[in-house]
C-alpha cells in the first residue's frame, strides 16, 4: 500500500509516468477501506493468530481478503486528463474496460457494474463479482487498485472478515457463494498468476489503446514508499484509527 501511494505522489509531481502495477500479497492480508472501522470489519484475533497482515488503504471501498496465491492485484495511477474525462464514474468505466478485456482473453465474458453509494463499481461474470476495486483522487491524478480473483476459498476468507449482520459463520459463506466467483470456478480449470498478469497487461493495452513499457520502481518511489511504510502503513495510528502523522 505504501508503494501504491508513493507512485501516486510521484505522479502528481510529474516524476514518473502513468503506471500499471501488478502484484500479489505475501503473506496473505486483509485491507480495509479508508473510512472503515476495523473492529467492525475484521476478525482481529484470527488474523493475529494465523499471521494475516492487516492494513488500511488510502482508497475507499470495503474490506478485502487478499490471498497470497489466489489473486492478482492491480493498481493504475494516471492523470485523469489522460482518460479524457474528469468524471469519476467514467474513469472507473475506462479502467474496468481493461479488466473486461483481460477476462475475455482468459475465456470469459464479464459485465461492468457501476455500483452505488454503498458499493464500489465491480466486474461480474454470470452475475457474480470477480473483481472489485476502489479509488483515491488527488490533484488531478487517480489511483485505482483492485483484485482479479483466480480462486476463492469462502471458508478461509470469512475466517478473517467480520460481517456484522450475520448470525453464523456458515450463513456468511452461503450468501457469499451466490455473490462471488473466480476465474477458475467459471472456467473450471486453474489459471496461473503469470497467465492472469499477462492477460491484464494485454487487456489494458487493448481497452485504453496504449502500449505498456515494462519498468521498475524509481529510486524516488522506493525511498518514498519505505518512509510511508515506516511512518504510516506499519503504524497502529493509521491502521486502527485512520490517522497518519506524515499525511499531507
Amino acid at each position: 500500500m505504501a508503494i501504491d501511494e508513493a507512485v501516486l505522489r510521484m505522479r502528481i509531481a510529474n516524476l514518473v509516468p502513468n503506471t500499471l502495477r501488478l502484484y500479489r500479497w505475501k503473506p496473505s492480508a486483509v485491507s480495509i477501506g479508508r473510512f472503515q472501522d476495523i473492529e467492525n470489519e475484521v476478525q482481529l484475533d484470527n488474523c493475529r493468530s494465523q499471521g494475516i497482515d492487516i492494513v488500511r488503504r488510502i482508497t475507499g471501498g470495503g474490506t478485502v481478503y487478499h490471498d497470497s496465491e489466489d489473486e492478482v492485484t492491480y493498481s493504475v495511477v494516471a492523470r485523469k486528463e489522460d482518460f479524457g474525462t474528469e468524471d469519476i464514474a467514467a474513469v472507473y468505466a475506462k479502467i474496468y474496460a481493461g479488466l473486461a478485456e483481460a477476462v475475455k482473453t482468459l475465456g470469459l465474458h464479464a459485465d461492468f457494474n457501476q455500483g452505488d453509494e454503498k458499493v464500489c463499481p465491480n466486474l461480474t461474470v454470470n452475475g457474480k463479482k470477480i473483481s472489485g476495486s476502489a479509488q483515491a483522487h488527488k490533484r488531478g491524478v487517480v489511483l485505482q487498485h483492485g483484485t482479479l480473483l483466480l480462486k476463492v476459498n469462502m471458508e478461509r476468507m470469512f475466517t478473517y472478515l467480520r460481517v456484522p449482520w450475520a448470525q453464523t459463520w456458515m450463513q456468511i459463506v452461503n450468501v457469499a457463494r451466490n455473490k462471488i466467483t473466480s476465474v477458475s470456478a467459471e472456467l473450471r480449470k486453474n489459471v496461473s498468476t503469470e497467465d492472469a498478469s499477462n492477460a491484464l497487461a494485454r487487456g489494458f493495452e487493448t481497452a485504453l489503446n496504449i502500449r505498456l513499457v515494462e519498468g521498475r520502481l524509481t529510486d524516488g518511489e522506493i525511498e518514498f514508499s519505505r518512509n510511508l511504510c515506516k511512518e504510516k502503513y506499519a503504524a497502529d495510528d493509521w491502521n486502527f484509527r485512520g490517522k497518519a502523522a506524515c499525511q499531507k
